[in-house]
């Protein structure tokens, strides 16, 4: 059992590496066989080269801990908003006709449209980054945790009418067990969309450091090594946070 497990973990990852390997390969390839003009596509050890500039020069690891700063303020705030609001609006009728109409129309409101809007009440500091990052965030931890109280059984609802059992039980021994497979979701989502929501608010409002001010740096510069450099983390930055959520969601619904 153990050696067939192995085989199929060692499978999968071997399929996952392959077009990786693959693009790096024909990357080298290009570069080196003069294929591409190395100005918009620097070769692998030139962006290696680049990396460890910024990392020795102390100004990769200054980006990077502003950028998960951000992305872990922003989806901490706007997480526990939305799983207060979603609950919220899946347990209460009278909560859901006053806030229901109204949350369903803005959250069809594309992200960057609240740009503006943020930029223009909380300016382009700290604080604005984060609030976009959080409303990113909100959403979808709101959207699945609404749909998942909505999802509680209706006999468990009518016996624990018939037991006369107060809100917080019902909210713990009924209402929560139902949606917690929906809020892990959307807390998953929730993950993946701040750290999105953060390379933006960073491009958009590009005061202070951050990986996105890392690209714009690049850019404006005409350093494509730095670019590639920039995107490249954010990657590597963005699979970790879903392999963490991966595992999280597996461990919290074991019990499913």
């Amino acid at each position: 059992m153990s050696r067939a497990l192995d085989r199929r973990r060692w499978t999968r990852f071997r399929r996952g590496v392959t077009l990786p390997v693959l693009l790096i390969a024909l990357w080298f390839f290009a570069t080196h066989a003069g294929l591409v003009d190395s100005r918009l596509l620097p070769p692998i050890e030139a962006v290696l080269r680049a990396g460890r500039v910024e990392w020795t020069e102390g100004a990769l690891l200054q980006n990077l801990e502003a950028s998960l700063f951000r992305n872990l303020a922003g989806f901490a705030i706007g997480s526990t908003l939305g799983l207060a609001f979603g609950m919220a609006l899946g347990i209460s009728p009278l909560i859901e006709k006053l806030c229901g109409p109204l949350f369903h129309g803005l959250r069809q409101v594309a992200l960057l449209a609240w740009v503006p809007l943020i930029c223009m009440w909380l300016g382009l500091g700290e604080a604005s980054k984060i609030a976009f990052i959080a409303i990113a965030a909100f959403v979808p931890v709101a959207l699945n945790t609404y749909q998942g109280a909505r999802a509680a059984p209706p006999q468990l609802l009518e016996v624990s009418r018939v037991l006369l059992l107060s809100p917080r039980q019902m909210f713990r021994r009924v209402y929560l067990p139902a949606a917690l497979p929906s809020v892990v979701t959307g807390i998953h989502l929730a993950l993946i969309y701040s750290w999105l929501a953060t390379i933006g608010a960073e491009y958009f409002m590009a005061l202070g450091p951050g990986l996105g001010r890392l690209i714009l740096a690049g850019r404006d510069r005409f350093e494509m090594d730095l670019v590639i450099l920039g995107v490249f983390i954010l990657g590597l930055v963005g699979f970790a946070l879903n392999l963490i959520a991966q595992f999280a969601a597996g461990r919290l619904l074991r019990w499913e």
